[in-house]
């Protein structure tokens, strides 16, 4: 009877399958161990005889054995499926772009059949498994894009069919081990961007003689490169770009007849291109730029078919090699940034289809080779800082795909031909400092794509055609220094994408058109020294985003518009004008005084102005009392509403049951709920946010704490309109509190805030944390103090941030994602050490190695990195993105999201401002340039912290190590890191001794 008992629980709970196979049976129970939110795995069914038709399975068609097993971006999370290896016949695995997360099992070892491995793109960790090399059978494995670290293990040196191996995109911090020349059979090495120790380039990689690709892209590689690599002789693809190396580049090379493709960018490589390389005869692209290789462009190596060459920042010298002409290939030729001379060669790109020329920075002479656009390619030419001479050739305006022209900075002259200024795709235009000529030809209205018209310092006349208002895109117009003529046209007020003109020192003259504040996106106006007249108009004054005007030595006459004084501007210049009239109140001080001087009817508080007349000093007077009498009735209306708002406070505090109220403490407490009740008035309000308000309670013995009030719970049940106003989008925060109390109750770190204890009631909720006195970034940033902030001060910032950070992904179990990472929530101390807070929004992440599923996006914008907004998953890469927005606001001193960047946040303008003027419009000016080398580093990261694809993010652990690189070459920044002399860096976690401990 027991036994039947035992039948009938096992037959209720555990239904039997009467078909499946024995490996259906196993991977039905791989589907158990999986999450599997997207349903990938529905197909997988107990009730079919065998797994071949399910979904991602195939089979051998005569056994029904499963010989494979592909689940590429199926959205699965779980630790790696051991159970797999059960599989007897097995030979390929997939689980590409998924989430497996944990380490790899040492058992994996029993897959004896797997002859391919791919795991790449997933979340796995630790270090890699002795047993993988047991597979015999193994040709390919890919593990890139994971988290996996430490050394690679020496007994890969003992795979004996192995064909591929790729870790890119780890955290392996050993160095690169020369064993791994051991495995003869390799035809692929890629070992690119980990974080290696300083590592030479091992000679015994010369022994792997079937390798067809070796990269290696920053791997922190020193030293030379070794001659062996010159035994490869079936090497198609070298890539050495990124790394430390130095000397020259190896003669040994010029044997790799068989390479394709090599790079050798970024590094310190130094002497002249080896003699030999027209020996290289499958060469098609070449990329040694930015190192220190000097002497001439070998002819033979521009015999070659080449179809890239890329030799730009070095030191290079001589003329190009006519024998260029002869590939008829090349499509990318970028030699800027070095000593290059003489002319181009006449021919250049008449056999071949060029696309991007670039001889920027050189010293060549000479006009531009007409043939240039014969092949209709053509999309980039950038001549800038040369002493290019003549004229623009007739047939550049006839090359359609033009899209990027840069001629600045030359001895051009002549007149533009006409349909160059029509080219439909063309988006930047810069003809800068040259000596051209005549008008722009009417025939730019063809020019729909135009973004960026650059005409500054020539020789240019007539009158400024009405086509220009006819281009949508038209974003900057700059044509200082011309000899135009005549009016503004009058369709420039249809220019809606206009941001900055700029007309200075012309002829222009007339009234300015009427309708100005169309310009909705105008932030610099510069009409100065011309010679346009009649009033001001009022509409400038409505430009929402305009910080800079200077409408200086014209003929503008009668009133300045009161309107000016709705403007944030940076600079004004009114002077030299024929003005009249009271100076706007705002504008009426001494510091603005420049601003209006030859006027001599401008009237105002400023010494100097209205030559002192007796009726200037009685308008001043009158104002004076009007100003007396508006201050007093403000004071009035004030004391009513403090009063009122007093008294509600009197009332609401007598209401409040204070027996009602629970205390949950996390720390040693020195109060009590009862003397933080009692300060709850508006009078100590700090701050106000979406789930409520912060007060600053100072008890008796004169310590502070900070306290925020989340009245019904903290509970919103959609986007809080306050959230809206202030540019933040939030999840529904019904668990807010919660959140915050469970996250912040348990954790210890420095640079985490402190939450001291919760006190709640049915109706509301109190947060008692350490008090901050010097506020959040955010809000002391972009204040009139955030200009005082030295860069040590925010390198100290940035390195607190990212420790605490770095504690809540590696050091917490399970790992928190904070989800809101933003300037306002990094709180700073007395000493601008910085705090982690605001942990509202913050998750988890569960066993499947993935946080719970989001309903909507949570965030604030600007800071939300780009996966997030269409897949609403996030992990720990979303918290390094939005770091990555944080250092570029402490950079930058601008905000995540500026009317002035157009559709454009902050990420893609300083992308955008880096290419087109260079990293000097990037850095805030405030900062002392004697760090500028330290703040280009700390810039490079945040551009891999903010990098659109999530597994080429760094790890924060990463982050912290590579900024605390960046102070360790400096002892102002070590030491203001620190607080010490000594400049010595410590660890970026630490235990706290309190009496709760560390979840860590």
């Amino acid at each position: 009877m027991f036994f039947f008992f035992l039948f009938f629980l096992s037959f209720l709970f555990f239904p039997p399958s009467f078909s499946l196979n024995q490996e259906g049976l196993y991977l039905h129970q791989v589907k158990l161990s999986l999450s599997d939110p997207d349903s990938s795995l529905s197909s997988w069914s107990d009730r079919d005889e065998t797994p071949c038709s399910w979904f991602g399975v195939n089979c051998d068609s005569s056994t029904h054995s499963v010989t494979s097993i592909d689940l590429s971006n199926a959205n699965v999370a779980g630790p790696f499926p051991s159970l797999l290896c059960r599989l007897q016949n097995l030979t390929f695995v997939s689980l590409f772009n998924n989430s497996i997360n944990d380490e790899l099992p040492p058992d994996i070892s029993a897959c004896s059949s797997l002859q391919h491995l791919d795991l790449s793109q997933n979340y796995l960790t630790g270090a890699l498994p002795h047993s993988l090399a047991d597979l015999p059978n193994l040709t390919y494995l890919d593990l890139t894009g994971n988290n996996f670290s430490g050394d690679i293990p020496d007994s890969f040196g003992r795979f004996k069919k192995l064909e591929v191996i790729s870790l890119v995109y780890n955290l392996f911090d050993g160095v690169i081990p020369p064993f791994l020349g051991n495995i003869s059979t390799l035809k692929m090495l890629n070992l690119s961007y980990n974080p290696f120790s300083p590592s030479r380039i091992p000679p015994e990689f010369g022994n792997l003689t079937n390798l067809e690709i070796l990269w290696l892209t920053e791997c922190n590689l020193v030293g030379e490169i070794p001659d062996s690599l010159g035994r490869l002789k079936k090497l198609k693809d070298l890539d050495l770009a990124l790394n430390n190396l130095i000397g020259s580049i190896p003669s040994s090379l010029t044997e790799l007849t068989s390479v394709f493709q090599i790079e050798l960018y970024n590094n310190s490589l130094s002497g002249v291109l080896p003699p030999g390389m027209g020996k290289m005869s499958a060469l098609r692209l070449l990329d040694a730029s930015m190192n220190k290789l000097t002497g001439r462009i070998p002819d033979e190596l521009c015999g070659l078919q080449l179809e890239s060459l890329n030799l730009y920042e070095n030191q290079f010298e001589g003329a190009l090699p006519e024998s260029i002409t002869n590939s008829s290939r090349l499509y990318e030729l970028r030699l800027f940034q070095n000593r290059l001379g003489g002319e181009l060669p006449k021919k250049l790109g008449e056999n071949s289809p060029l696309r991007w020329l670039d001889v920027s920075n050189n010293e060549f002479t000479g006009g531009i080779p007409s043939s240039l656009c014969s092949k209709s390619n053509l999309e980039e030419l950038l001549m800038i800082h040369n002493s290019f001479s003549g004229s623009i050739p007739e047939s550049l305006s006839e090359c359609r795909s033009l899209t990027r022209v840069r001629l600045g900075f030359n001895k051009f002259s002549g007149e533009v031909p006409s349909g160059f200024w029509g080219l439909p795709h063309v988006y930047l235009v810069e003809l800068v400092n040259n000596s051209f000529s005549g008008q722009i030809a009417k025939t730019i209205a063809s020019a729909g794509n135009l973004s960026q018209l650059i005409l500054d310092n020539n020789n240019f006349t007539g009158s400024i055609p009405e086509e220009i208002g006819w281009l949508p895109n038209l974003g900057s117009f700059s044509a200082s220094k011309n000899q135009f003529s005549g009016s503004l046209p009058v369709s420039i007020v249809n220019l809606k994408q206009l941001g900055s003109l700029d007309l200075n020192g012309n002829f222009l003259s007339g009234e300015l058109p009427s309708r100005i504040d169309s310009w909705k996106k105008m932030n610099e106006l510069n009409l100065a020294n011309n010679e346009f007249s009649g009033n001001i108009p009022e509409g400038i004054g409505r430009l929402p985003v305009l910080n800079y005007l200077d409408l200086s030595s014209n003929r503008f006459s009668g009133k300045i518009p009161l309107s000016l004084q709705n403007l944030k501007l940076n600079e004004l210049n009114l002077s030299n004008n024929r003005l009249s009239g009271e100076i706007p109140p705002i504008f009426s001080k001494e510091m603005y005084k420049s601003s209006f001087l030859g006027n001599p009817g401008l009237c105002g508080n400023i010494e100097g102005l209205c030559n002192g007349s007796s009726q200037g000093r009685g308008q001043g007077y009158a104002w004076l009392l009007k100003s007396l009498f508006i201050l007093a009735a403000l004071v009035l209306v004030i004391g009513l509403v403090w009063f009122y708002f007093k008294y509600r406070n009197f009332q609401a505090a007598k209401a409040i049951d204070k027996s009602k109220w629970t205390l949950m403490s996390f720390h040693k407490l020195g109060f009590n709920e009862y003397e933080i009740l009692a300060s709850l008035d508006e009078d100590n309000v700090i701050g106000s946010g979406a789930s409520g308000k912060v007060y600053k309670v100072v008890f008796a013995n004169g310590d502070a704490v900070a306290v925020k009030k989340l009245w019904g719970g903290g509970a919103k049940k959609e986007i809080d309109e306050n959230d809206v106003e202030k540019g933040q989008v939030r999840e529904a925060r019904n668990d807010g509190f919660e959140a915050e109390v469970d996250t912040l109750g348990k954790i210890r770190h420095k640079n985490i805030v402190k939450l001291w204890c919760c006190c709640t009631t049915r109706d509301c909720k109190l947060l008692v944390y350490e008090y901050m006195p010097n506020g959040s970034l955010g809000d002391l940033l972009h204040s009139s103090k955030g200009g005082l902030l030295e860069w040590a001060t925010r390198y100290k910032i940035l390195l607190d941030s990212a420790e605490g950070l770095s504690y809540l992904h590696h050091d917490c179990v399970p790992a928190i994602v904070h989800r809101d990472v933003k300037s306002n929530n990094i709180l700073l101390d007395g000493d601008f050490g910085a705090r982690v807070a605001d942990f509202g929004l913050a998750k988890a992440v569960d066993s499947t190695g993935k946080p719970k599923s989001m309903s909507v996006i949570a965030g604030s914008c600007g800071y939300i990195a780009p996966e997030y907004a269409y897949t609403l998953r996030v992990n720990e890469k979303s918290d390094i993105y939005s770091f990555g927005v944080v250092i570029l606001e402490l950079i930058t001193r601008r905000r995540p999201v500026d009317p002035e960047f157009g559709e454009k946040d902050l990420v893609k303008w300083v992308c955008t401002t880096l290419d087109q003027k260079g990293v000097d419009h990037v850095i805030d000016s405030n900062l002392d340039s004697c760090f500028k080398e330290e703040i280009c580093k700390v810039l490079n990261i945040a551009i891999l912290c903010t990098s659109p694809l999530p597994i080429n993010r760094p790890s924060m652990r990463r982050v912290v190590k590579m900024l605390q690189e960046v102070g360790g070459e400096n002892p102002a920044l070590a030491a203001a890191a620190t607080g010490k002399k000594d400049g010595k860096l410590t660890p970026y976690y630490y235990e706290d001794t309190s009496d709760h401990g560390s979840v860590a």
